[in-house]
Parts: structure tokens; C-alpha cells; sequence
């Protein structure tokens, strides 16, 4: 979609409310769903069709990590579904009833005690169809190659493993020092980027195991003496589209590691020379940047959690933000739906928030 964002037209468009502090949010390829991970150990799915409300139990631990898989004949379904001129407005809920029945595809989400768990996504009351333990400790982060054959995930025991669909080990990778924090696979899918809380971008050889180099990410990494802890790691990573930059979201200047006191942050790198620059608000803002994605428009889009919630655009190639949404909740995760019409923040309170984006095609 080759689309205008206008970020002053953003508006709050519904706000779905759990009983728990939610951890992480993600809408599904088709943008139907938003699912969003929460402190009693559960995933809700919310219906933006419907408005109904599912929960996924089978996780011992927070979950922070989801990603999804689409079959290719599905995913056809939705890039042509997506095309229709009333697309949109079927997903703000004015589509006939009953409610269509969801394109098919599956979640996988990885918890804190290490494991991985498969889900039929659309299925009216998903259930665990498939369990990995994958890490030793903290699962942190989990995501899917752009061709859907390859699984990445990350955590507390320093490595980076790579999974086929079905849950079957296929590769680890291992040199990080510390924990590792997030993956993103390159849009070419051959490479994979990985960051750790010492501040160590590195890049993997997907096929070969081989990694290619380390690039300085150090600016979200600080120690500090008076508590003697370390402090940062990338809360989120994102390539854009031709996979140019790489943009690593996290905490920077932190003062008080105990209290996580500092300011966010997206770390934006060329991916070619490795060289960085900062995307930062316009405004003072102590808190951590939890979410980050690439906007089709060529916006940059982040948010912040700390005593309070904001949602930070970022025109092409311009390092302070041009517009600040504040939120109703401190953010904890930020997702952008697969047409871009939609942000999404998993809540402190509770709340999953959904904005709607102000755009035209």
C-alpha cells in the first residue's frame, strides 16, 4: 500500500480493557485480530471485527514474544481482501452479519520459562497444538522468516535458534555475551540481526550459522555502580521494507537501573555501513521505548511507557519527532496492522489500545 499518513489525524478508536497489566500486542496478517499478552499468564485475542474477546491459557509465565505463520493461499486471500475499497470499513465493524469467518493462521508465542506454544490463531477457542522448549530462561523475542519457513527466537541463555514451522530445531547460534533481547530477520531472509543487553547488534548468516559482524549498539546499554546492574536491551527491532535500516528501540542515559530511569529511544542504522543515528521525541520523556515499526508512508512509529503512555511520529529521514499522541495508559508494546491503518499499545492498566491512522492511498 503506497499510502499518506497523516500522524495529526490519528484517533483513539476503541479501547479493549483485561484485568491484568498487559506485556506485549500484535495484530495478525490479516489484521483482523489484535492479541495482546498479559501478567496472569494469558494472551487475549480481540476481535476488531466483532468486538468479542477470546483468552489463550496454556503459558505458565508472561508471554512477550508473538509472531505468526499464514499459509500462502490464505495470505493471498488477504493482500486481495485488503485491495477491496471496503476493506476498512469492514474491519471498524460494518461488515453484515454474522461476521465472516477469519483467514486461517497460526501464533507463536514464547514465555518466560522458555517455551515456545503453536495455536491455531482462528480457531473459535484456540488451544496449545504444539509446545518447544526452546530456552534455557526468558523467551524474549520470537519471529517469523518473510518467507514463512523459518522461526527465530531469543532469551536468557545468551543464544539465537532457529526453528522450521512446525517447531523442529533447525540451527543455534551462539557468541552473544549476554542476554539477547530481540531478532529480526532481514527482508532478503537470508540474514538475521540479533541485539543483546550489552548493547551488541549482531548479524547471522541464516544459512550458514556464520556471523557476519557486529555492529556498536551501545547506546542502550549502561551499568550502573550504585545498584552494580546493567541496563537496556532492544525492546524492539524492525528492518523497513528494502531492509535498508535496521531501527533498535530501547532505554538510553539511564541514571537509576533499579527504577529504569532514562529516556527513549530508536536507534536507526544504515544497514550497509552500520552507522547510527537517533530518533528522538521532541519533548522530555523518562521512560523506555517499547514498541517501533516502519510505516508504509515512510513514517517512523514508536512508543513509550514510563509514568505515563506516548505514541511518537517520525517523518522521513528527520531525527525528532513532528507528533506526539499521548496515551491513556503507560505503553508496554506498540503494533502497527499489516495495512498500516491501524496502532496498536498493550496498556499498563489493562488496556489494549487501538488508534486509527489518518490516511489516503
Amino acid at each position: 500500500m503506497n499510502a499518506t499518513l497523516d500522524p495529526v489525524g490519528t484517533k483513539l478508536e476503541r479501547e479493549f480493557k483485561h484485568a491484568r497489566p498487559l506485556i506485549g500486542c500484535r495484530f495478525d496478517p490479516a489484521g483482523r485480530f489484535l492479541f495482546a499478552s498479559a501478567e496472569d499468564n494469558s494472551i487475549q485475542r480481540f476481535d476488531l471485527l466483532t468486538g468479542s474477546r477470546t483468552s489463550l491459557t496454556g503459558h505458565t509465565s508472561w508471554v512477550r514474544g508473538m509472531t505468526f505463520l499464514m499459509a500462502d493461499a490464505a495470505a493471498a486471500a488477504v493482500r486481495a481482501a485488503a485491495s477491496h475499497p471496503q476493506a476498512d470499513r469492514a474491519v471498524l465493524g460494518f461488515a453484515a452479519k454474522p461476521a465472516p469467518k477469519p483467514h486461517p493462521f497460526t501464533l507463536i508465542s514464547g514465555d518466560y520459562s522458555g517455551k515456545l506454544i503453536w495455536w491455531d490463531g482462528a480457531a473459535d477457542a484456540p488451544k496449545p497444538i504444539r509446545t518447544v522448549h526452546a530456552h534455557a530462561g526468558w523467551v524474549r523475542a520470537v519471529a517469523a522468516s518473510p518467507d514463512g519457513t523459518i522461526l527465530a527466537s531469543c532469551g536468557n541463555d545468551n543464544s539465537v535458534k532457529l526453528w522450521t514451522a512446525d517447531g523442529k530445531p533447525l540451527r543455534t547460534f551462539e557468541g552473544h555475551a549476554s542476554h539477547v533481547y530481540n531478532v529480526a530477520f532481514h527482508p532478503d531472509g537470508t540474514r538475521l540481526a540479533s541485539q543483546e543487553l550489552m548493547g551488541i547488534v549482531k548479524e547471522w548468516d541464516t544459512k550458514t550459522g556464520a556471523c557476519r559482524r557486529d555492529i556498536d549498539c551501545k547506546d542502550l546499554h549502561k551499568y550502573d555502580p550504585t545498584f552494580m546492574a546493567h541496563h537496556g536491551g532492544a525492546r524492539a527491532m524492525t528492518f523497513n521494507k528494502d531492509g535498508s535500516k535496521l531501527a533498535v528501540a530501547g532505554i538510553t542515559n539511564v541514571s537509576n537501573a533499579f527504577a529504569g530511569v532514562g529516556n527513549p529511544v530508536v536507534m536507526l542504522f544504515d544497514w550497509k555501513s552500520g552507522q547510527a543515528k537517533q530518533l528522538k521525541p521532541k519533548e522530555g520523556f523518562q521512560g523506555t521505548m517499547w514498541g517501533m515499526a516502519f510505516h508504509p508512508s515512510g513514517y517512523a512509529i514508536a512508543a513509550a511507557g514510563g509514568s505515563a503512555g506516548r505514541l511518537w511520529f517520525w517523518k522521513k529521514d528527520e531525527l525528532v519527532s513532528s507528533h506526539t499522541v499521548n496515551a491513556p495508559a503507560s505503553a508496554r508494546d506498540m503494533a502497527l496492522d499489516p495495512l498500516g491503518r491501524r496502532v496498536a499499545l498493550a496498556g499498563s492498566n489493562g488496556s489494549a489500545i487501538v488508534y486509527a491512522l489518518k490516511t489516503t492511498a
